[in-house]
């Protein structure tokens, strides 16, 4: 049985916050960069989302369905691709009708709400399996937790949802001698099968792709190809390739190549016949679980340390995290769905990362995707917006108390 690979990749925009300053609070609730969004989306469309989709369907053509592919794509992502780019839905829904791709379930915010929240976390899951029923006709059987964010009692959970599949990342200290190139199950529910980012492979396109020092450049999908063999060459049944789709033409740009390596790497896998390629769902089916993973302490596929500080790692992003979801509780009661509808928003990880202080290793690549100066810039205006969804919050609670 030949081995297979996995290709997967994550779609999402962030709900980006406008400018909100003190003397806004109470005063102005709309807390949104109408412009920014709808201007970076429409960039990332044009160069990302619809080149990268018509080659994708190109290929899938070319091999009469061998070469496969899946996504994930977020609630908030679709929400703005809806709303300002509705032809990259329609190139998206092409591929849906094709077969050979599949569509991964997460959190319809891409929010943390599974380091938290029970209640939200399963509110927001099944938001978004509904909302891929609705947009592209499918309804999912693998899950991705936002920044492959899992650990034991987090892929339990998720089974309970009703997923038998779900991806996650090969971290070192969790794998210690084991090869991220084989399906594994979950220690606390043996039936949810877990698929794991090749980091080292996967990396080799996203973030070292066009750097001319690095000692593999320039990278042909030959060599790649010729990689792909040596990590498997002493076993393995599967190689998970995951990035974010906005690597292609965003992150890198036209000019790296990165959409000939692409144009030609499927056609080079299938020619050499060493791999097939797969979908998630398609790989747990088809390859036994070769070992429990047991994963105690929650992982991310986030920078060296592979854990959830680059949201949650210091004293700014922990206030805002612990107040936002101090709300909780009233909300649920209120189920208001303007309140609901901004509540998920100011989930959305992205906030977090923001306000991240890390400056050494992965520090570059924390401002790569920053729109602050700093993450004190960043933690005052979330904190600026939160005083002023509180307090709406607040005073509709006060008012059905009342009634």
């Amino acid at each position: 049985m030949k081995p297979s690979i996995c290709l997967y990749f994550h779609v999402h925009q962030p709900t980006r916050l406008r400018l909100y300053r003190f003397f806004d609070i109470g005063k102005d609730s709309h807390y949104y960069d109408d412009f920014a969004n709808r201007t970076i989306l429409k960039r990332i469309a044009q160069k990302c989302y619809l080149p990268m989709n018509e080659l994708l369907l190109e290929a899938i053509k070319e091999t009469k369905g061998a070469f496969k592919v899946s996504f994930s794509i977020t609630g908030s992502a679709i929400e703005q691709l809806d709303r300002y780019a509705p032809e990259v839905l329609d190139s998206f829904r092409k591929l849906a009708e094709t077969g050979s791709v599949e569509f991964i379930c997460e959190t319809y915010n891409h929010s943390l709400a599974s380091l938290t929240s029970p209640t939200e976390f399963k509110h927001q899951v099944l938001k978004q399996k509904d909302n891929l029923q609705k947009y592209f006709g499918v309804t999912p059987t693998a899950f991705r937790n936002t920044e492959l964010i899992y650990s034991d009692a987090i892929g339990k959970a998720v089974y309970e949802l009703g997923f038998k599949t779900m991806l996650t990342e090969g971290a070192r200290h969790i794998m210690g001698w084991k090869s991220p190139n084989y399906v594994y199950a979950g220690d606390l529910q043996p039936k949810l099968k877990l698929l794991l980012r090749n980091y080292a492979l996967s990396d080799d396109i996203a973030f070292r792709f066009a750097d001319r020092n690095w000692s593999g450049w320039p990278l042909s999908a030959e060599k790649f190809v010729s990689w792909l063999k040596s990590s498997v060459s002493e076993g393995g049944d599967i190689v998970n390739l995951f990035m974010d789709y906005e690597t292609f033409g965003e992150h890198l740009n036209e000019n790296t190549g990165i959409f000939d390596f692409m144009r030609a790497l499927p056609k080079e896998v299938l020619a050499d016949g060493t791999f097939d390629f797969i979908t998630p769902s398609q790989a747990t089916k088809k390859y036994k679980a070769v070992d429990e993973l047991s994963v105690p302490e929650v992982i991310s596929w986030a920078d060296e340390e592979r854990d959830v500080t680059a949201w949650l790692g210091n004293e700014l992003q922990n206030d805002a995290f612990n107040k936002l979801y101090s709300l909780s509780e009233k909300l649920y009661i209120l189920n208001d769905p303007q309140l609901f509808e901004d509540f998920g928003h100011l989930q959305e990880s992205d906030h977090f990362y923001y306000m991240c202080t890390k400056f050494f290793s992965d520090g570059e690549v924390h401002k790569r995707f920053n729109p602050y100066d700093t993450p004190y810039e960043a933690f005052i205006n979330y904190m600026n917006v939160l005083s002023d969804f509180a307090i709406r919050v607040d005073r509709e609670y006060e008012l059905k108390q009342n009634d």
